[in-house]
């Protein structure tokens, strides 16, 4: 009895090792000037941080942000891919979990980080504003436990991020007004800085300095609006050892690929001497639309110290630059078997938990499709209309008022439950595109009950052009059972699916002209968007969303809103 009492004890004066810790933040949304590419401008941001400021924490470890906001502008603030267990009120998308936190307003977002470790990120989830409003999350392991790969001498976090001179909220109100694509971005950066191959930019360059022969923890963070990346360090490997805060069976590349929304942790292996060159550090995009798009490329420079001479010499030094795949839709290849390459560590104590049995299939098309223009406008989307994008046809338009708070306090006629199962008119989805482009519109959802095993299968579609999507399911991982180029066929490709060690993830690209399966439990009450990363196609509706009902027992149940949710 006595080293039962000892034992809690102990446990109680280490709160690390039983329940974890509480960390607070205070998120001021604010104006602060930047200067890039040789012009200033006011940029939103958190506490006067381009990128903002970043949320650690251990796993188990309670967080709660105070977001206070300053500006003019409507604010949320999305906490991009923690799984909110039974804290769907702190997930931040606006008007599907919450209201917007209006000007001169304070919300609290209080959620427990549950069962993950690695990087995440945090940005905003209104309009376009996470075009300056974001920064990581670092979920270190619980105290006493270790990473599954060698400790690093030091970690550092690289988040790509696109560069505007106009202002992004003006860009995608013009676009959506004007109904044709809107103007793209003028410079990407890496954490913040454009780099040297911009003009009047070689002042703004990100240098890494890192010592021969150490191993450095890599967190790169896809934080871009707009563009799947490519990212490549001049001469040099990378390990990959996890993706979106989940361990991953480690593998070596020399380029890889990340979507908005998608982390990725590297280890990078300095050479054992100093290799008398400096090394170029590169992203640009992978496109597969058909239409404009930010063609450059951010560059950061990888310095060696050398103890033996003073830094100005080393600027004398050779730049080595690397070799990116092609930026078109010709790399599609490589991008498909970079993901394969993905697989669930799938130990005793990393487990794949993947669903066996399913309760529920779904088979979402996805892709671009337009709206009729309205009268006494001329449109500039497809042959004079307005483009739109949906999933199984249906544009998804957001309400005025939050999809939770109705679907909580039973408000009728804000969303209704039928979303389609399957496409209302199949059709070859990725042969030659049917002549009639027009979409439904409507805020349909599909409920589902608490612990259904879901298998979905996401199709891209010709229509407007084959395109890459990346998908973004809140509140949950899921596991990418399987992916193929071409039209899914339910007879013969299921055969194929990896029940074993998928991999798991929050964000996955659905390639362009090709299919993704994904399994899911339903285990987490609460509405949880889903939806492309591109945010100019989540503007033009390529988003839907789920309600998983409540459980049986007391801790599978939605708990009601936290007094200071914001109201519309």
């Amino acid at each position: 009895m006595a080293a039962l009492v000892f034992g809690f004890l102990v446990l109680s004066a280490l709160p690390e090792l039983a329940a974890g810790v509480t960390r607070h933040y205070t998120f001021n949304i604010t104006l602060h000037n930047v200067t890039r590419l040789c012009q200033t401008k006011s940029i939103i941001s958190v506490n006067g941080r381009f990128p903002g400021p970043p949320v650690v924490a251990r796993e188990g470890d309670r967080v709660v942000v105070k977001v206070v906001n300053k500006v003019s502008n409507n604010v949320t603030i999305h906490w991009h891919g923690v799984r909110q267990l039974r804290s769907a009120w702190a997930d931040g998308p606006t008007y599907v979990t919450q209201c917007p936190i209006q000007t001169g307003q304070t919300y609290t977002y209080n959620f427990t980080i549950t069962g993950q470790r690695g990087t995440l990120l945090w940005h905003a989830h209104i309009s376009w504003l996470r075009a300056t409003l974001y920064g990581p999350i670092i979920i270190l392991p619980r105290r006493n436990e270790s990473y599954p790969f060698p400790k690093p001498h030091k970690e550092v976090t690289i988040i790509f991020g696109e560069w505007w001179n106009a202002d992004p909220e003006a860009v995608i109100s013009q676009a959506l007004q004007s109904g044709g694509g809107p103007n793209v971005s003028d410079a990407y950066t890496i954490n913040g800085l454009p780099g040297p191959l911009y003009n009047c930019s070689s002042k703004d360059t990100y240098k890494l300095k890192v010592k021969p022969g150490k191993t450095y923890l890599l967190r790169l963070i896809n934080a871009a609006l707009n563009d799947e990346l490519f990212f490549s360090i001049a001469n040099h490997t990378l390990t990959v050892v996890e993706g979106d805060a989940t361990y991953v069976k480690p593998f070596d590349t020399n380029v890889l690929v990340i979507t908005p929304g998608q982390t990725t942790n590297v280890l990078l292996k300095t050479k054992p001497y100093f290799p008398n060159s400096t090394f170029l550090m590169a992203a640009r995009p992978y496109f597969t639309g058909q239409g404009t798009f930010d063609n450059s490329t951010t560059a950061g420079i990888l310095e060696y110290v050398n103890p033996s001479k003073p830094t100005s010499s080393q600027n004398k030094l050779p730049l080595l630059k690397p070799t990116l795949p092609p930026v078109n839709p010709n790399a599609t290849g490589f991008v498909t078997n970079f993901t394969r390459k993905f697989r669930s560590l799938a130990t005793a104590k990393f487990p794949a938990n993947v669903p066996q049995t399913v309760d529920k299939r779904f088979f979402f098309t996805i892709g671009l499709g337009s709206n009729p223009c309205p009268k006494d406008m001329t449109c500039q989307g497809p042959n004079g209309t307005k483009f739109s994008a949906s999933v199984n046809n249906i544009s998804f338009i957001l309400p005025s008022v939050s999809i939770m708070q109705a679907y909580f306090f039973g408000q009728n006629g804000v969303y209704t439950t039928d979303f389609p199962t399957y496409p209302p008119v199949p059709f070859n989805y990725t042969g030659t595109p049917p002549n009639n482009t027009m979409v439904s519109n409507g805020t349909r959802v599909v409920v589902l009950p608490f612990n259904t095993s879901v298998e979905l299968v996401m199709q891209d579609t010709s229509i407007l052009g084959a395109e890459s999507h990346p998908f973004h399911l809140h509140g949950y991982n899921f596991y990418v059972v399987g992916q193929g180029i071409g039209n899914y066929d339910p007879n013969t490709d299921p055969a194929n699916f990896n029940l074993v060690d998928p991999v798991e993830r929050n964000t996955f690209g659905v390639p362009a002209g090709g299919w993704v399966a994904i399994r899911f439990q339903a285990d987490n009450p609460g509405v949880w968007f889903m939806h492309c990363h591109l945010d100019v196609h989540t503007s033009w509706g390529l988003r839907m969303a789920w309600i998983v009902l409540d459980g049986q027992q007391p801790n599978q149940k939605l708990p009601p809103p936290p007094s200071d949710l914001p109201k519309c």
